[in-house]
């Protein structure tokens, strides 16, 4: 169920449009980080160099957008000394582009990777792991920024639950691609990118799940980083 609006309108219209403008922003920012981890997959599957490289162009925007938007929240803060939910929001803001600055790094070392892949051959052989938590990881990235957009609670616990799936599949696809390059040494090389791609889509999902604890902190107040997924549902469920 989606939270209530928790932000309600102040007497000074120039502090609702300062709120509105940089929970708009972090959006678009979160935007192009998403099709970042979008296009860094499809870029390693097909190893597009073209594609890669417009990846790492976007690390470029989503560093500047991270830095102008952070300088926002330090002058609200300043400014408005805001408290209560207003507060909450602002402080959420700017952890969340911080750890979409983080996802935006990962991909960019995904393309990177492709990139490598591409001038060693290409894939040493079909690596659907890629393209299958490529897939799950793209949907953590959207759903927790919808999270946001809607200031759903429930929708980020589901996005925290996903991230435990993600380390599983990751785990697995490890194992098999090691056992693979011990079959055949041949494909060290090449498998070694593979694993370096796996592991930044990895890390994008745990991003994605810090970005879920800070929708729950703001939709409940409640901070549950370092915390297990049950004790995150009990904080959920709190005060519904």
């Amino acid at each position: 169920m989606k939270d209530k609006d928790l932000h309600a309108h102040h007497i000074s219209q120039q502090f609702n449009s300062e709120l509105d403008d940089i929970k708009t922003r972090m959006l678009e920012m979160g935007g192009v980080v998403e099709k970042q981890v979008a296009d860094a997959t499809t870029a390693f599957m097909s190893q597009d160099s073209g594609l890669a490289d417009e990846v790492k162009r976007g690390d470029r925007i989503v560093n500047a957008l991270e830095v102008s938007i952070d300088e926002e929240c330090t002058i609200i803060l300043a400014r408005r000394q805001p408290a209560a939910t207003d507060l909450r929001l602002v402080l959420s803001i700017s952890r969340i582009i911080s750890d979409l600055e983080r996802m935006g790094d990962e991909a960019t070392k995904v393309a990177e990777a492709a990139i490598k892949l591409g001038e060693l051959g290409g894939l040493p052989r079909s690596v659907l792991e890629i393209r299958h938590i490529g897939d799950h990881v793209l949907s953590m990235v959207r759903n927790a920024l919808d999270a946001f957009a809607r200031v759903d609670s429930d929708m980020a616990l589901d996005v925290a639950e996903e991230d435990h799936s993600v380390d599983m599949e990751y785990g697995t696809a490890m194992r098999s691609l090691v056992t693979y390059m011990m079959e055949d040494p041949r494909t060290i090389s090449s498998v070694l990118q593979v694993l370096w791609a796996l592991r930044s889509l990895e890390r994008i999902g745990d991003h994605a799940r810090n970005i879920a604890e800070h929708v729950i902190y703001l939709a409940k107040g409640a901070d549950v980083r370092h915390v297990n997924i049950d004790e995150m549902s009990a904080a959920v469920q709190e005060k519904k």
